[in-house]
């Protein structure tokens, strides 16, 4: 399950771009101000009125920023899986640009409603609120 900020449209891209190289339906999808996103969000010290982070639920546990972007670009058709190689980077520094990008996420891409992605084919199905 990915978590994603459903007012964010970046995140609503975010959504859209995995949907799309996902053939196998692998991933699911919810907003985190969803009453599930907002209680990982909580469990996580998270806080849900300000959601910042991409999480990916995965088995037993959750991942945050960019261990959840590469993680889910490992489950995506070639050739993103390959963006796994990012790993030998540190995790500080990965976060510092994951952060970046995620401070000015609003100003660059705007927002978005959540009806914008129920209409998409790709995610239709897969979205969970």
């Amino acid at each position: 399950m990915v978590f994603f900020d459903g007012n964010c449209g970046l995140c609503h891209g975010a959504v859209r771009f995995i949907a799309r190289r996902d053939p196998r339906r692998r991933f699911r999808f919810a907003p985190l101000q969803s009453a599930r996103g907002q209680s990982l969000s909580e469990s996580l010290g998270l806080d849900p009125d300000q959601p910042d982070s991409l999480i990916l639920e995965q088995g037993y546990g959750a991942y945050l920023r960019s261990e959840a972007a590469l993680r889910i670009a490992a489950g995506l058709r070639f050739p993103w899986p390959a963006l796994g190689m990012l790993r030998v980077l540190p995790r500080s520094l990965r976060d510092r640009l994951y952060d970046f990008v995620a401070r000015r996420r609003l100003r660059w891409f705007g927002t978005a409603d959540l009806c914008d992605l129920r209409d998409q084919a790709d995610v239709a199905g897969r979205l969970i609120e």
